[in-house]
């Protein structure tokens, strides 16, 4: 008797490229820490955006576009490593997380860019309340750009910190695809 013919197609897939652990181990790699700072503060810039009450929707429209889906898709990529499916998904993961690390750190960079713009566009403007008075006085210091907002002390200061973390969570994405590119070439 003959041995039964395998199929061709079932047996040419290659196995899942992954170098980082699975399962709990990977938070305790570098690329796995990048990974938790990039959601921490990936977050942290979304609910900073969020709670500026969004003074140039066009510009801030993009930087919660970017906080967002970065958040989401490296809530996933830690996921599918902790959880161990990354196993399971025939795909070159190191080619898969050098691209998608490229674009993210594309995508925060102009995002990081953008949220500058809007803070740095506040001008000078302040709006201040006098002392035992219920009037409130605008001082307007001549605009430097294209863009003006008038933003009081409290939003200009979410702005501010909101830019700051948009520029370490774009740090953190350069260091991972920096890491990935390592592991990948080697």
């Amino acid at each position: 008797m003959s041995e039964p013919t395998t199929n061709p197609a079932a047996t040419s897939f290659p196995a899942p490229t992954l170098s980082l652990p699975l399962g709990l181990d990977v938070l305790r790699t570098y690329s796995g820490a990048l990974v938790c700072l990039e959601i921490l503060f990936g977050g942290l810039v979304w609910i900073l955006v969020a709670s500026s009450n969004v003074p140039v929707p066009l510009l801030q429209g993009w930087v919660m576009f970017v906080s967002i889906t970065s958040f989401i898709l490296s809530s996933t990529y830690l996921i599918f490593l902790v959880t161990g499916l990354a196993d399971r998904i025939i795909t070159d993961w190191n080619v898969l997380d050098v691209t998608y690390h490229f674009m993210a750190l594309l995508f925060y960079f102009a995002a990081f860019v953008l949220e500058a713009a809007t803070t740095a566009a506040n001008g000078g403007a302040h709006i201040k309340i006098l002392p035992n008075s219920t009037e409130t006085v605008m001082c307007i210091a001549y605009p430097r750009g294209n863009i003006f907002t008038v933003m009081d002390d409290r939003q200009y200061s979410v702005n501010v910190a909101a830019t700051v973390f948009a520029f370490v969570v774009t740090l953190c994405y350069g260091c991972s695809m920096v890491m990935g590119f390592k592991r990948w070439m080697s």
